[in-house]
Protein backbone atom coordinates (compact mmCIF):
# COMPACT_ATOMS: atom_id res chain seq x y z
CA UNK A 1 0.00 0.00 0.00
CA UNK A 2 1.28 3.44 -0.86
CA UNK A 3 -0.04 6.98 -0.79
CA UNK A 4 -1.28 8.61 -3.96
CA UNK A 5 1.55 10.60 -5.54
CA UNK A 6 1.33 14.21 -4.41
CA UNK A 7 -0.80 13.70 -1.30
CA UNK A 8 2.04 14.47 1.10
CA UNK A 9 2.70 17.77 -0.68
CA UNK A 10 -1.00 18.64 -0.36
CA UNK A 11 -0.92 17.92 3.38
CA UNK A 12 2.25 19.99 3.74
CA UNK A 13 0.51 22.82 1.85
CA UNK A 14 -2.50 22.69 4.19
CA UNK A 15 -0.28 22.60 7.28
CA UNK A 16 1.81 25.54 6.05
CA UNK A 17 -1.33 27.63 5.57
CA UNK A 18 -2.93 26.57 8.86
CA UNK A 19 -5.86 24.95 7.07
CA UNK A 20 -7.63 22.38 9.22
CA UNK A 21 -8.31 19.02 7.60
CA UNK A 22 -9.61 15.59 8.48
CA UNK A 23 -10.34 12.23 6.92
CA UNK A 24 -13.93 10.98 6.51
CA UNK A 25 -14.10 7.51 4.99
CA UNK A 26 -16.62 4.77 4.36
CA UNK A 27 -14.06 2.34 5.78
CA UNK A 28 -13.95 1.05 9.33
CA UNK A 29 -11.77 2.79 11.87
CA UNK A 30 -9.50 -0.25 11.90
CA UNK A 31 -9.09 -0.24 8.11
CA UNK A 32 -8.50 3.53 8.01
CA UNK A 33 -5.87 3.40 10.76
CA UNK A 34 -4.15 0.43 9.10
CA UNK A 35 -3.99 2.29 5.78
CA UNK A 36 -2.77 5.54 7.35
CA UNK A 37 -0.11 3.66 9.29
CA UNK A 38 1.06 1.84 6.15
CA UNK A 39 1.58 5.10 4.26
CA UNK A 40 3.02 6.97 7.25
CA UNK A 41 0.18 9.48 7.69
CA UNK A 42 -1.50 8.32 10.89
CA UNK A 43 0.10 11.08 12.99
CA UNK A 44 -1.12 13.71 10.53
CA UNK A 45 -4.75 12.66 10.99
CA UNK A 46 -4.79 11.47 14.60
CA UNK A 47 -7.89 12.79 16.36
CA UNK A 48 -9.42 13.81 13.03
CA UNK A 49 -10.48 10.44 11.59
CA UNK A 50 -14.14 9.81 10.88
CA UNK A 51 -15.65 6.54 9.74
CA UNK A 52 -19.03 5.40 8.48
CA UNK A 53 -19.08 3.46 11.77
CA UNK A 54 -19.65 6.82 13.49
CA UNK A 55 -23.00 7.55 11.86
CA UNK A 56 -26.32 5.86 11.17
CA UNK A 57 -26.10 6.25 7.39
CA UNK A 58 -22.95 6.14 5.31
CA UNK A 59 -22.31 7.67 1.92
CA UNK A 60 -24.21 8.71 -0.20
CA UNK A 61 -26.09 10.11 2.81
CA UNK A 62 -24.48 13.33 4.06
CA UNK A 63 -24.29 12.09 7.66
CA UNK A 64 -20.55 11.30 7.75
CA UNK A 65 -19.49 14.64 6.31
CA UNK A 66 -21.91 16.55 8.52
CA UNK A 67 -20.63 14.67 11.58
CA UNK A 68 -17.03 15.46 10.66
CA UNK A 69 -17.81 19.13 10.12
CA UNK A 70 -19.72 19.41 13.41
CA UNK A 71 -16.92 17.70 15.32
CA UNK A 72 -14.33 19.93 13.68
CA UNK A 73 -16.58 22.94 14.44
CA UNK A 74 -16.71 24.03 10.79
CA UNK A 75 -19.87 25.05 8.94
CA UNK A 76 -20.68 22.66 6.07
CA UNK A 77 -20.66 25.57 3.61
CA UNK A 78 -17.05 26.28 4.63
CA UNK A 79 -15.89 22.71 3.95
CA UNK A 80 -14.05 21.44 0.91
CA UNK A 81 -14.27 17.71 0.32
CA UNK A 82 -11.84 15.80 -1.88
CA UNK A 83 -13.57 12.67 -3.14
CA UNK A 84 -12.68 9.85 -5.50
CA UNK A 85 -16.01 8.03 -5.52
CA UNK A 86 -19.45 8.85 -6.93
CA UNK A 87 -21.09 8.01 -3.58
CA UNK A 88 -18.72 10.36 -1.78
CA UNK A 89 -19.39 13.16 -4.24
CA UNK A 90 -23.13 12.66 -3.73
CA UNK A 91 -22.69 12.76 0.05
CA UNK A 92 -20.66 15.98 -0.03
CA UNK A 93 -23.14 17.65 -2.38
CA UNK A 94 -26.01 16.58 -0.09
CA UNK A 95 -24.12 18.02 2.88
CA UNK A 96 -23.90 21.40 1.15
CA UNK A 97 -20.12 21.26 0.86
CA UNK A 98 -17.84 22.17 -2.00
CA UNK A 99 -16.48 18.99 -3.54
CA UNK A 100 -13.53 18.33 -5.81
CA UNK A 101 -13.56 14.97 -7.54
CA UNK A 102 -10.20 13.24 -7.84
CA UNK A 103 -10.27 11.30 -11.09
CA UNK A 104 -6.80 9.80 -10.79
CA UNK A 105 -8.31 6.35 -10.37
CA UNK A 106 -11.97 6.95 -11.20
CA UNK A 107 -13.74 7.68 -14.47
CA UNK A 108 -14.18 11.49 -14.43
CA UNK A 109 -17.73 11.13 -15.81
CA UNK A 110 -18.68 9.35 -12.58
CA UNK A 111 -17.56 12.40 -10.58
CA UNK A 112 -19.36 14.94 -12.75
CA UNK A 113 -21.54 16.21 -9.89
CA UNK A 114 -18.43 17.57 -8.17
CA UNK A 115 -17.77 21.31 -8.32
CA UNK A 116 -14.43 20.58 -9.98
CA UNK A 117 -12.82 17.39 -11.26
CA UNK A 118 -9.04 17.01 -11.32
CA UNK A 119 -6.77 14.20 -12.45
CA UNK A 120 -3.44 14.87 -10.79
CA UNK A 121 -2.94 15.45 -7.07
CA UNK A 122 -0.24 18.01 -7.89
CA UNK A 123 -3.01 20.30 -9.21
CA UNK A 124 -4.91 20.26 -5.92
CA UNK A 125 -2.87 22.90 -4.09
CA UNK A 126 -3.64 25.48 -6.80
CA UNK A 127 -7.32 24.50 -6.75
CA UNK A 128 -7.44 24.88 -2.97
CA UNK A 129 -5.76 28.29 -3.11
CA UNK A 130 -8.26 29.45 -5.74
CA UNK A 131 -11.24 28.44 -3.56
Amino acid sequence: MQAVDGVEAVLDHLDARGITYCLASSGTHRRIRTALTAVGFLDRFEGRIFSAEDVAHGKPAPDLFLHAAATMEVKPADCLVIEDSPLGVAAAVAAGMTVFGYAGMTDPAKLSDADKVFHNMAALTDLIDAT
